[in-house]
């Protein structure tokens, strides 16, 4: 999960924050296609506001989820993702309709770590969990990108569109240098393959944005659980 922003662009991404910190959810974006070179695929994003103040802004910070396709696979990245913002796998009933609606509102922690890469600064949500303490409420100052006019509405999607898996540079390999969208399929496997299991097991920071890109392709191709 990540969030990218040209440095010479009036938006500021979430800041670093290596201990987890309070956050809520607070937005739900409308289903948007997106092409891909797999194919085109319907996604939307989750959006968190921290107990972070954005003191020039005078509000909290918030910070848009990656995309998920709206599944409950057991391999799709919003079950694995729902997992852990719940602390417990859904129910039955809960699989068979679950309203996302019902979880604006719900508190979680975050930790949250930057990547820098071609002159952009990519905040990472790279870890995710209910906030079982009091949970943070929200400000009031967020409007929910439904009730914006439609020119709010489009250069919020553009920015949530910035921070596709597409946009993350390999810095690994024989790709390095190159941005993940324009790796090959079989490129794109290889990765996922061979270097995503061992990356996920060692944690580096410099291997977040990354990680989760991969991670975030692996659902969209429907490969396996790495």
């Amino acid at each position: 999960m990540k969030l990218s922003e040209k440095r010479n662009s009036n938006f500021t991404p979430h800041p670093e924050c290596p201990d987890p910190i309070k956050a809520v959810l607070v937005d739900i974006t409308e289903l948007k296609k997106r092409v891909t070179q797999y194919g085109d695929k319907d996604e939307f994003r989750l959006v968190f506001e921290t107990e972070c103040m954005d003191e020039e802004n005078d509000r909290r910070f918030c910070i848009w989820s990656r995309g998920y396709t709206p599944s409950l696979n057991e391999k799709a990245a919003l079950r694995k993702d729902l997992k852990k913002m719940m602390g417990r796998e859904l129910t039955q009933l809960e699989l068979d309709e679950f309203d996302l609606e019902g979880l604006i509102g719900h508190g979680v922690k975050l930790i949250i770590q930057h990547e820098h890469k071609d002159d952009k600064t990519y905040a990472n949500i790279s870890f995710i969990a209910p906030d079982k303490d009091k949970a943070l409420k929200p400000s009031g100052k967020y409007i929910r990108v439904r009730d914006r006019d439609t020119e709010g509405t489009e250069q919020t999607e553009a920015k949530a569109e910035e921070s596709g898996w597409e946009s993350v540079v390999v810095h690994v390999g024989k790709y390095k240098g190159k941005k993940l969208g324009e790796v090959d399929e079989v490129g794109a496997g290889s990765l996922i393959s061979n270097w995503l299991p061992k990356a996920k097991a060692g944690g580096k920071a410099e291997d977040a944005a990354l990680v989760a890109a991969l991670t975030e392709l692996a659902d969209i191709l429907g490969g396996e659980d790495y």
